[in-house]
């Protein structure tokens, strides 16, 4: 697969009004109503049909994003698209850009029954994979034997069942839920992990779920844009010596990890996902991966970074 293939457009930053992304406000309109964030996630999508890519990631938390992938797929009819949503969350933000709280989180069976029959409205059979949302070790998934059985039902119905993370802790929750069976068979066939320059704690972890044959994929590659918008020194440096820009390289050394089937982007227009499809056609040697490992930090330091973003 060519690296464009491998490429996926993640709807987090355009089908809801905020979001804590570094760089995104400039590249919206200043109201962001609905029609303009229908436009917007739709010329993103067309853009990236066009270009080659054929994953979309979306949400139930993701405010309407669900609702404007579901009216673009009836109206665009493109083929051989993945499609993947999440459940988990739920968007509380009113369409408010001043919201006091923007989603609420709840693993729990009658939650999962709710959106899941929320999503398949939206989407219907163009659904392929449902992932819980932000999967902890601490998450009542782990004991809840009923909300397993339930998620192993659809399969039957011909979607996979995966599982996103976050925080600090990633790789130990990716290697429990990687143990966790229903009648004797693997519960989980994908996992979507941030991985990013900043943040490589899961990457050990990540690196077995492929090799145990689960879908692995990368979100927040950018780091909420802090990766374009604020670069490190030594990435800024890196990419003005290999004339691109520091969103491509950062993108490229994701896609250098053999491990890594789909890697996320967070584009939220065509110009944005232009300058980050550079990536395709660069290259790192050695020097220049061992390099860009340096910029890792401690995972904590890392969370705790992005805990304090703001949604605007």
């Amino acid at each position: 697969m060519n690296a464009t293939g491998r490429l996926g457009i993640g709807l987090a930053a355009v089908g809801r009004p905020a979001y804590i992304n570094v760089g995104r406000t400039e590249e919206l309109p200043e109201e962001r109503s609905v029609e303009q964030m229908r436009d917007a996630t739709w010329s993103l999508l067309d853009g990236a049909y066009a270009a080659g890519i054929r994953w979309v990631d979306t949400a139930r938390s993701y405010g309407r994003a669900e609702e404007f992938l579901g009216e673009w797929l009836s109206a665009r009819m493109p083929r051989g698209l993945t499609v993947s949503s999440k459940w988990g969350y739920t968007y509380v933000g009113d369409w408010r850009l001043d919201a006091p709280a923007h989603e609420v989180k709840e693993h729990s069976l009658d939650r999962y029954r709710a959106q899941y029959t929320e999503t398949r409205a939206l989407l219907g059979d163009r659904l392929s994979v449902y992932q819980v949302h932000s999967l902890t070790e601490d998450s009542p998934l782990f004991e809840d034997v009923g909300l397993q059985k339930a998620l192993a039902e659809a399969t039957a119905q011909g979607v996979r069942v995966g599982f996103s993370t976050s925080g600090p802790g990633q790789a130990g929750t990716i290697r429990r839920a990687m143990r966790l069976e229903v009648s004797g068979r693997r519960l989980f066939s994908t996992v979507q992990s941030t991985w990013n320059l900043l943040e490589t704690s899961a990457e050990a972890a990540l690196e077995e779920t492929h090799a145990a044959g689960l879908h692995v994929l990368l979100k927040e590659v950018l780091a909420n844009g802090r990766l374009a918008v604020r670069p490190p020194r030594a990435l800024a440096a890196m990419a003005s010596d290999k004339g691109t820009s520091a969103d491509a390289l950062a993108l490229a050394a994701a896609l250098s990890r053999p491990w890594a089937d789909t890697v996320l982007i967070g584009a939220v227009t065509p110009g944005q996902m232009e300058a980050n499809l550079a990536a395709t056609h660069l290259s790192l040697n050695e020097r220049e991966s061992d390099t860009l490992a340096g910029l890792g930090v401690a995972p904590e330091l890392y969370w705790r970074e992005r805990s304090e973003l703001r949604w605007t």
